[in-house]
């Protein structure tokens, strides 16, 4: 099972980036979002519609906030693409929702490599800027840290995107 992790900043074209490599792999691709819906923030569910029209329709959707390794044991299979989007949500939700960010992302790295199928995980660098003010905004940056470089370290090919460009960072270019 390969695996191919997205990195870059806000706005940088990851998605896209991602959304190209698991069309080429695969014709009907599972799309796994993470984004939590709040019903009360306008400009949040104005982004995730956008998303979702942007998206071609062969998409396979599924929106999960939290339990990605139940989503990803479902639905990876053999000559299957499954892009997950994003991972630094998927952090955020876990440190909301008071999980064991160690135990979760110990688990999703153990299940990645016994997977079949292709899987891409798309994740912001958040490492690159100051060290934060807040406690908790210091946890966040740290977990983040801590799971990009424990998926670089186990994918096959790992880009970096910056204004849509792929830097490769590990792997072929493809």
């Amino acid at each position: 099972m390969p695996v191919t992790l997205i990195l870059g900043g806000a706005r940088s074209g990851k998605s896209q980036r991602a959304e190209a490599i698991a069309l080429s792999l695969n014709n009907n691709p599972i799309y796994i979002a993470t984004a939590p819906l709040i019903d009360n923030d306008h400009e949040w569910m104005e982004r995730i519609q956008c998303h979702r029209n942007q998206r071609d329709p062969h998409w396979q959707l599924v929106e999960e906030e939290l339990d990605l390794i139940t989503v990803l044991q479902k639905y990876a299979a053999s000559e299957q693409a499954v892009l997950i989007d994003c991972l630094t949500l998927w952090v955020s939700n876990l440190i909301f929702a008071s999980k064991d960010i160690s135990r979760e992302v110990t688990s999703l790295c153990t299940l990645l490599p016994t997977l079949s199928g292709h899987i891409i995980l798309v994740a912001n660098e958040v490492g690159m800027g100051l060290v934060p003010e807040h406690p908790e905004s210091r946890i966040f940056r740290d977990a983040q840290g801590r799971l990009n470089q424990q998926l670089a370290a186990l994918a096959d090919r790992v880009e970096f995107i910056v204004a849509g460009l792929p830097i490769y960072l590990k792997g072929d270019k493809t």
